[in-house]
């Protein structure tokens, strides 16, 4: 399974990576710094799944969420983002947006988020 994480806090990447190891240790993950990179690796590498941090500079995650989904309707983005106003989670939602998880998750949403995603998508792995 390929997976990519696009934040602009490496602690938060770090973070994540570390929880997604834990549940397979065999995933290959990739990491972007920020939407326009995310983007970029996403045409290049179409991975899996999708973790996509909203406040990023350069590219934020909305604009970033738009082209992921503009390159594959059916990419399965995450969104992890500290504001989960009513407002931002319908904004994300109504883009495309797999789920919108509250960053930082715990281990155990994660790992409940990627068997519910593996899933979804079995047979497209």
């Amino acid at each position: 399974m390929k997976l990519l994480i696009v934040d602009d806090s490496k602690a938060a990447r770090m973070l994540i990576k570390s929880i997604l190891l834990d549940y397979d240790s065999e995933m290959e993950l990739m990491e972007a710094s920020n939407g326009e990179e995310g983007v970029a690796l996403y045409l290049q590498e179409q991975p899996d799944i999708v973790f996509l941090d909203l406040t990023m500079p350069i590219m934020d995650g909305y604009e970033a969420l738009e082209k992921i989904l503009s390159i594959n309707p059916n990419a399965q983005v995450v969104v992890l983002t500290a504001d989960i106003q009513v407002k931002s989670v319908q904004r994300c939602m109504n883009l495309g947006a797999y789920k919108v998880v509250k960053k930082l998750p715990d281990k155990q949403a994660v790992h409940g988020l990627l068997d519910e995603l593996k899933k979804t998508t079995e047979g497209l792995m």
